[in-house]
């Protein structure tokens, strides 16, 4: 079979959808299957991938509407590409690629099959920011990029619409994203794909080696370089430095939780424009000198930094998914999360804790609870490395896109009308 991934994200412009979708083609090419990805050129060099070929195309640097160039950009090179070797079945991964009716029809007249991976929603995006402008997060609108998703999300759900509409098959990642496009767009059930959750590199993402000498002293190392022991408590976030990921809300959490536990330490780990004003926060509320921010780390480094942790905090404002939960589960470290949209699908008592959305004091005690007991921490850990393995691994991604591919390819096109999209706040 010859697949072709359309996906605006890939390496070396990683993210989470960049992530899932190197390591589905990846996976793909292993199986025997042709693989080629189509996705936008942002310079930078594209990992050596056996059976994996990579097509770049032009894309406009505009907030939101270089969905709408790369879509075009992307369908070009499609048709090409079908034209010197046939495709079998196109990928397309939303909400990052925008093409309307017209687009989707032509695509599956003249080239292959559509199946369409909803990654969240534009809505939903929308919807987060303007919680996190309510709880207060820095510089809510200050991203250009936000403030786009602010006045053009309601427009641009429209390219959602139409690939709900028009695709063979519609999977989306997570229960809350399937209630998502069911409730915004009245999507009827049935042209709706059973969830597929997008799993992790449970080779890279692995719990420390307590019986290694290396990696303990490894261990004492990371834990070292930030003013923490190994009786420490150790608190990781991992994210991109935008509002709707929730630091500010984490900060002050923190300052509650340092005023209990004093010997608390925090880094956050993400590139971002709101390093500054962050860092500035975290003086104001007087724990400057628990708070450490690193711009940015390779994969390898990351999982590193999870391993050394002793708990996770994930206080986003809005995901589609979220793979950090997973990334810390695989690594054996419990995650305290929010309570809301796809994070409990993951996460539970048994592998960490959830808080209340965009409530410092619930997520305060809810850290305070959870370090309160080392013994407590590692058999969650170890819970949840079990359950990365058993639902959230690679090669059942594989396995379940390729009955969807075959689904796609040979079953009956959905027709019908879907209600027009709920565009309001």
């Amino acid at each position: 079979m010859h697949v072709a991934l359309l996906s605006a994200e890939f390496p070396p412009r990683w993210g989470g959808m960049g992530s899932t979708v190197y390591h589905l083609s990846s996976s793909l090419a292993n199986r025997g299957h042709r693989v080629t990805v189509i996705t936008r050129n942002s310079g930078g060099k594209t990992p050596r991938m056996e059976g994996v070929r990579v097509l770049k195309v032009p894309w406009a640097r505009i907030p939101m509407a270089f969905t709408r160039s790369y879509g075009r950009w992307a369908l070009r090179a499609l048709e090409k590409l079908h034209y010197e070797d046939p495709v079998d079945v196109v990928h397309v991964h939303c909400p990052m690629i925008s093409w309307s009716d017209a687009q989707f029809e032509r695509c599956a007249s003249k080239v292959a099959p559509v199946v369409s991976s909803m990654h969240g929603t534009w809505l939903g995006e929308r919807d987060g920011l303007l919680l996190a402008a309510e709880q207060g997060e820095p510089a809510v609108w200050g991203n250009p990029n936000d403030m786009a998703i602010r006045y053009m999300a309601g427009r641009y759900a429209r390219y959602e619409e139409s690939a709900i509409r028009k695709s063979a098959v519609v999977v989306p990642n997570s229960k809350a994203t399937r209630t998502d496009l069911e409730q915004r767009y009245s999507a009827p059930v049935e042209w709706v794909c059973e969830v597929i959750h997008w799993g992790i590199d449970t080779d890279m993402f692995v719990p420390l080696h307590r019986d290694s000498e290396d990696a303990m002293h490894r261990f004492h190392e990371l834990r070292g370089r930030y003013g923490a022991t190994a009786d420490s408590n150790f608190l990781l976030a991992v994210g991109r430095l935008a509002a709707r990921k929730g630091h500010g809300m984490l900060l002050r959490a923190f300052a509650k939780v340092v005023s209990e536990a004093p010997d608390s330490h925090l880094v956050i780990v993400g590139r971002g424009n709101l390093r500054r004003k962050l860092a500035r926060m975290a003086g104001g509320l007087g724990v400057s000198d628990r708070v450490w921010f690193e711009p940015g780390m390779d994969f390898e480094e990351i999982a590193e930094m999870y391993r050394i942790a002793d708990l996770i905090v994930y206080p986003s404002y809005y995901e589609g998914q979220g793979l950090i939960p997973l990334e810390a589960m695989a690594s054996g470290t419990p995650v305290a999360t929010v309570d809301h949209g796809p994070l409990p699908e993951m996460v539970d008592a048994s592998v960490g804790a959830l808080f209340e959305l965009g409530d410092a004091d619930s997520m305060a005690e809810t850290i305070l609870s959870e370090i309160s007991s080392k013994e407590a921490l590692l058999s969650k850990g170890a819970t949840g490395r079990k359950r990365v393995l058993d639902r959230f691994s690679l090669e059942g991604n594989a396995d379940d896109f390729l009955s969807v591919y075959e689904r796609a390819i040979n079953g009956p096109k959905p027709q019908g009308t879907i209600h027009s999209v709920k565009r309001t706040p």
